[in-house]
């Protein structure tokens, strides 16, 4: 019986030392690739907050008696102040002529950048672009024959691998995290060009423009966000992955700028209540709520209520990957859409507008008209929409919503001042119209409202009993 209690503390503690021995050793990594990761400062210069309240200094010849006093009370308020260098963030070397990729956010205010190299040396920086829409900018030193990193593929990242950040947290050069990739793919509110890499890396302010790398020390990533109420790392952090943030460098290297494609409709995402209201087998795809007027999508005959599928060849699994799809497709070009209209799949070709600087909007929302109908089930208080609201919103159609009694429609969502467009993949006409479409849905089915809000256009589902009929 010892000698067999003996073999399992052998065995157990076998295991043990193996497990050990299988944790993955960072020192090569950092050792090899981590000369190439820099730190960014700025400086913004401002003037104090009393700069405009007081006068500026007179013209005051200096052999004056009051020169002096003029001097010494005025000129700390009409003097520019400068705030001090701090640690903004990081960065990291993509060419050895001196190109370096970071964030926007961590130089779009600066009027002076400095970057450090891990040898202590610095440069003065000079920003060659930025691109807010992906957080990706691209700077420029004065220097030759620096170290790079080596670029690898997010594609072939696995959800479990371990990953590790260099960066400047807090200031505090040379800082090394390490953790796994929790998802991929991920979407952020804000964000629709950028399919963020989700890892539990330890990521903290100054972090932000540092490397993500992979444990065949290739660069996989650009830290880039955290999830926190306060601003410290909670467990969730977010990466851009290198080849976006690639070909957005390349751009901006060449013009500057960035040039997206665009095709002029406003989506949302296929849930299972609305893929049953439209009769789509499956969840997926994109479903348009809107389609700008002489925007490509309408002149290709794109129109509300189409549920986008497919975008040259690829699937839309998520509403999330059509603005990727669509801004990753260069101007000018010819992309095929698969989408489902009417319970059918359909093919349509549009070319590719671009994403203008500058989108305007029209927010007003329309006032009462007159005594609003209240026949329907769903406690929705409604007005047909006037010859100036139609004007006012740009539609040919549409009911009014005065009023939400309590009752279905209250809890899905709709809100007094919305106008109803749609009903399913039926345009809502008149009051009678919307009111005969209702009877015919059939008792537990699904019906989705197609409402503008605002300057914005959206479908709200409802599941409809038979006392809602």
């Amino acid at each position: 019986m010892r000698q067999f209690i003996l073999i399992l503390l052998l065995i157990s503690s076998t295991c043990v030392f193996a497990q050990v021995a299988e944790l993955p050793n960072f020192t090569g990594l950092v050792e090899k690739h981590g000369a190439a990761v820099v730190n960014i400062s700025t400086m913004q210069a401002q003037r104090g907050s009393m700069n405009q309240l007081m006068p500026e200094l007179p013209d005051i010849p200096e052999d004056s008696p009051f020169y002096e006093f003029f001097r010494r009370h005025m000129e700390p308020f009409s003097a520019p102040r400068r705030a001090e260098p701090r640690s903004m963030g990081s960065g990291f070397i993509i060419s050895t002529d001196g190109y370096i990729l970071t964030n926007a956010h961590v130089v779009e205010t600066a009027d002076e950048i400095t970057v450090k190299l891990n040898d202590k040396r610095e440069f003065v920086g000079e920003v060659i672009g930025t691109d807010k829409k992906t957080d990706i900018a691209l700077i420029k030193i004065d220097a030759k024959n620096l170290p790079i990193v080596n670029q690898g593929d997010p594609d072939k990242l696995k959800v479990g691998e371990w990953v590790v950040a260099i960066g400047s947290p807090f200031g505090f050069e040379n800082s090394v995290t390490a953790g796994i990739v929790s998802a991929k793919g991920r979407s952020l509110a804000q964000e629709n060009y950028v399919p963020f890499i989700q890892t539990d890396v330890a990521i903290n302010p100054g972090n932000s423009g540092g490397p993500l790398f992979n444990m065949m020390g290739e660069v996989v990533g650009i830290n880039s966000q955290i999830y926190s109420r306060t601003g410290g790392f909670r467990g969730l952090s977010f990466a851009i992955p290198i080849n976006v943030a690639t070909e957005i460098a390349n751009q901006l290297k060449v013009s500057g700028k960035v040039s997206r494609g665009r095709i002029g409709v406003m989506i949302q995402e296929v849930t299972k209540e609305l893929a049953e209201s439209f009769g789509l087998p499956e969840v997926h795809g994109a479903l348009v709520v809107s389609v700008q007027k002489d925007a490509p999508a309408d002149k290709a005959g794109i129109e509300a209520r189409d549920i986008i599928l497919k975008f040259d060849g690829r699937e839309v699994e998520t509403s999330a990957d059509l603005p990727r799809m669509v801004g990753n497709t260069p101007p000018g070009s010819i992309a095929s859409i698969e989408i489902w209209r009417d319970g059918s799949i359909k093919k349509i070709k549009v070319e590719i507008g671009e994403i203008p600087a500058e989108e305007s909007t029209d927010p007003h929302q329309p006032k009462p008209s007159k005594k609003p109908d209240t026949s329907n089930s769903l406690g929705l208080a409604l007005n047909e929409l006037t010859a100036e609201q139609k004007k006012r919103l740009n539609v040919e159609n549409g009911l009014l919503v005065e009023d939400v009694q309590s009752g279905i429609a209250s809890g899905a969502g709709i809100r007094s001042g919305d106008v109803i467009l749609g009903f399913n993949s039926k345009d809502v006409k008149s009051i009678k119209q919307f009111n005969q479409l209702l009877s015919q849905v059939e008792e537990g089915r699904n019906i989705a409202l197609l409402i503008r809000r605002g300057d914005l256009n959206t479908f709200i589902t409802m599941r409809l009993t038979d006392d809602d009929k």
